[in-house]
């Protein structure tokens, strides 16, 4: 193997760890989310988006970036959540094509109580794989990200 086979087999070993750990912490917010609130990880991430928002909205665009979803995949998840009574949409004042999705008082309320839910289940995880010598590194890396946010927090 050359040197430009190791370099691709280190970051493919890289990638696959980082999946890893992703399937391990989605699968466990999905049982905790899901057993408490019905919610999926994707539901929970569409609340958590709008609640970072400024007055609970965003342009549908902008909600299917931030979910990682398809425009039609994120219609489909808005139309869910709308049926429950967590989101309404709203046209655009400044252009009455685009449509905003906001997040109603009872969204903002099933946020409020599945944050800490969400935020434990995370750390839960994080502290599990820290343990596990193949995820440990890429666990080190994320807690080292987070030192800088929580220090201007």
């Amino acid at each position: 193997m050359g040197i430009a086979d190791d370099a691709v087999e280190i970051r493919a070993r890289g990638w696959r760890t980082l999946a890893a750990l992703h399937g391990l912490i989605e699968a466990e917010l999905e049982r905790s989310l899901s057993r408490e609130f019905e919610l999926s990880v994707v539901e929970y991430t569409v609340l958590d988006a709008l609640s970072r928002q400024d007055g609970w909205h965003m342009r549908m665009q902008q909600l299917a970036r931030a979910t990682a979803l398809s425009p039609s995949a994120t219609t489909r998840l808005v139309n869910r959540l709308e049926d429950r009574g967590l989101l309404t949409r709203i046209l655009c004042v400044d252009d009455r094509r685009g449509i905003y999705t906001e997040l109603t008082t009872t969204g903002q309320a099933l946020y409020e109580k599945a944050h800490p839910v969400h935020d434990a289940t995370l750390q839960r995880v994080l502290a599990e794989a820290s343990e596990q010598p193949e995820l440990a590194p890429v666990v080190h890396v994320l807690q080292e990200q987070d030192t800088p946010l929580a220090a201007t927090s």
